[in-house]
């Protein structure tokens, strides 16, 4: 009957999408700052700890200043529960509704978040520069509330997303791990693991993804033991990961994940689908629900659950001058050391390399040299207010392998990023005596304070990716490949890997 109906209005809706995307931008979830400083409080390995007080120490200054955790703001996934008695007061579809609201949420002339997402994905990849469209899960369900799950998924965790059909009698912890061990740093640890497991190949990634969403509970778990198999096989696959040793950020160590989730569902007697996403150190989501009244907002953290980190992890690391930098300079670094840039870098992401490589093969000069000079892997969110520029936390160095190279070849110096390097680029680094430094991911509202000046240089149309010019000052970085191809990313979760128990049976 109608009066057991709900109207919700559209404009709620919008708001409500808005409000959460600007919320899950710059506040960490309150369960995994939990965990976060309890993996800090314990962690042995001192590169991981350092790494953990940064992105610890950034996530706080972004809840003061309303700004973002990450500089890759994320793409817009949204799981919506529609209550059967909910109608939308709307002449809109609900996909537009939210639509409208991300694109309000991104466009925030007080908090603008980096548009990252480019329409065609096969072809012209071009930015849609406001975010949209969101990817979007909607079930109807009994009710009368609209649930919404409101999440912003980073492309370096994304990316390393991982599917398998395996067959009924396999292991599934055995493939859990044994992709984990592959995965590498891009995915920012420490973060998540959710595995889906069942259905068909889109049900195993459906059910990983909202999985993520779960609140954390593994200090629950371990506290009182296993209460089901479910809960037994995420403990195993929480011990195993962290036992790898890959640590956060990937410089060893002895958290590489605070949670596991798994979810499951019915499949075919002749299918096992295995669906793995992890979830980096911003692990941006809050759910929200409407039931008629208005908007639905979240509620802002009490600030006194960051905790006081004291001392400086910097003291005493070595300044570097990029402006008078040299190779014989570069070859007394040591990897896994600290220093502090200062000076002018370049900066200069996928799109910008991929450019570059297309005027080299048409025989046109680069507006700008690279001799002698330090690039940076980054693209910046739009800064607001007295700032040089947004947050500025590196992106995944890997991606970038296929062109070392060729700027390497040009008399590039060292390059700054995130995650490992391949064998090959590697070998390409120590060939040229260049160097490969990383800054901390998940940590860009702190990185960017060290940014003095930036200028656009090059690449203008290609927005967040066009390449900068940098003026820096003490903006800290670890030495993770140094001139004689040793790298920390293999050397220090060598170190810290650990024996692990092991079910007797296959799970």
């Amino acid at each position: 009957m109608t009066r057991d109906l709900v109207f919700i209005r559209g404009e709620d809706i919008t708001e409500t999408v808005r409000a959460g995307l600007q919320f899950v931008a710059c506040y960490h979830p309150a369960d995994y700052l939990e965990h976060l400083i309890a993996a800090w409080h314990r962690e042995e390995s001192p590169a991981a700890k350092n790494a953990i007080s940064q992105i610890l120490t950034s996530s706080r200054m972004a809840a003061l200043g309303r700004r973002p955790i990450c500089q890759d703001t994320g793409m817009a996934v949204i799981f919506a529960k529609v209550g059967q008695q909910v109608v939308i007061d709307s002449a809109h579809s609900l996909a537009d509704l939210i639509n409208e609201g991300v694109r309000r949420a991104y466009l925030d002339a007080d908090n603008p978040l980096r548009a990252s997402l480019v329409s065609d994905a096969i072809f012209a990849r071009k930015n849609t520069r406001d975010n949209t469209p969101a990817v979007i899960h909607v079930d109807l369900v009994p009710g009368r509330t609209l649930d919404l799950t409101i999440a912003a998924k980073g492309g370096g965790s994304e990316n390393k997303t991982r599917f398998a059909v395996l067959n009924p009698e396999q292991s599934v912890a055995d493939w859990v791990v044994d992709q984990v061990r592959t995965l590498g740093a891009g995915w920012c640890p420490p973060g998540m693991i959710s595995v889906g497991v069942g259905g068909s190949s889109e049900k195993a990634m459906l059910i990983a993804k909202e999985a993520l969403n779960e609140p954390i509970d593994m200090g629950e778990i371990i506290a009182r033991g296993p209460q089901d198999e479910t809960e037994a096989l995420r403990l195993e696959l929480y011990q195993r990961i962290n036992a790898l040793g890959i640590g956060a950020q990937g410089l060893g160590g002895l958290t590489t994940v605070v949670d596991v989730k798994v979810s499951s569902f019915p499949t075919h007697a002749a299918s096992k689908p295995v669906a793995l996403i992890p979830q980096c150190a911003a692990n941006r989501h809050v759910h929200l629900a409407l039931d008629g009244s208005g908007p639905a907002y979240a509620e802002v953290p009490d600030l006194n659950a960051w905790p006081e980190i004291a001392g400086d992890d910097t003291a005493g690391a070595r300044r570097v001058d990029l402006d008078r930098l040299t190779r014989e300079e570069m070859a007394s670094w040591k990897v896994g050391e600290t220093l502090l840039l200062n000076g002018r870098m370049l900066t200069g992401r996928d799109a910008a390399h991929a450019r570059m490589k297309k005027m080299q093969g048409l025989g046109e000069p680069l507006p700008f040299s690279l001799k002698d000079r330090v690039i940076y892997y980054v693209g910046p969110v739009d800064p607001v207010g007295a700032e040089v520029v947004g947050p500025a936390g590196p992106t995944t160095a890997t991606r970038m392998d296929p062109y070392t190279d060729m700027v390497l070849d040009q008399g590039l110096l060292s390059m700054v990023g995130k995650a490992e390097r391949g064998e090959a680029t590697i070998a390409a680094i120590a060939r040229h005596h260049a160097t490969y430094l990383i800054a901390v991911g998940g940590a860009a509202f702190l990185v960017s304070k060290a940014i003095r000046e930036a200028r656009v240089v090059a690449f203008a149309d290609l927005g967040m990716e066009a390449v900068y010019e940098f003026t820096v000052r003490d903006m800290p970085v670890l030495v993770a490949v140094d001139s004689e191809g040793n790298s920390i990313h293999r050397l220090g979760p060598q170190a810290w890997a650990r024996p692990a128990m092991r079910p007797s049976a296959k799970v």
